[in-house]
């Protein structure tokens, strides 16, 4: 199983220290050339690849972590992503109108067509995410919502893999909505730090 995070803001780097952490080699990229993150991938990890948009989705498992107005420049990147999971780290305020009345997640859904999606991480913000996930002998929890259960639980070994306990909230349209910003409002569990015990 290969993996690349889109996007290399806050929420990417975090990303990739998760990744780091654990040893696991990940792939990094962005709009820009690969060279001009070079130097802050390497000082997170031998791990961390920068890569071009181009070889970064070729991986099997891709964490979408740029802004979410970008989202549809980055599904210009494969004319079909069948076969890949992505994972949408993203948040947005659009009003739920812009988004046809739908969880952000399945609006962005649509313009991957083909892959599986899986809503996963963006609850946390970029400092949270950043830290060790083992706290306090527990775990943190990140939570996942999609409509396709096999890569929800693709995305939990992962998850599981680099230190968290998942929690699967269901599909989109159930989860999707508890994890989601809806203009001014926001779901029940955004921003929420909770740690399990095993």
């Amino acid at each position: 199983m290969s993996y690349a995070i889109i996007g290399f803001g806050k929420i990417g780097q975090a990303l990739a220290r998760a990744f780091a952490r654990k040893g696991i080699e990940v792939a990094v990229a962005t709009t820009r050339d690969p060279q001009s993150f070079a130097a802050d991938a390497a000082a997170i990890g031998p791990t961390i690849i920068p890569k071009t948009l181009a070889e970064a989705v070729e991986a099997d498992i891709i964490f979408l972590a740029v802004r979410f107005e970008s989202h549809p420049n980055v599904a210009k990147a494969l004319p079909d992503w069948k076969g890949k999971t992505i994972v949408d780290a993203m948040n947005t305020q659009a009003p739920i109108e812009e988004l046809g009345g739908l969880p952000s997640s399945a609006f962005v859904a649509k313009a991957f067509a083909g892959a599986r999606l899986v809503k996963g991480f963006n609850h946390l913000v970029a400092a949270v995410l950043d830290q060790d996930p083992a706290v306090h002998g527990g775990r943190r929890v990140v939570f996942l919502a999609s409509d396709d259960d096999g890569a929800a639980t693709d995305v939990g070994a992962l998850a599981e893999n680099l230190g968290f306990a998942p929690i699967k909230l269901g599909d989109l349209s159930e989860g999707g909505w508890l994890v989601h910003a809806r203009g001014k409002s926001w779901g029940q569990l955004i921003f929420k730090d909770l740690v399990k015990f095993d």
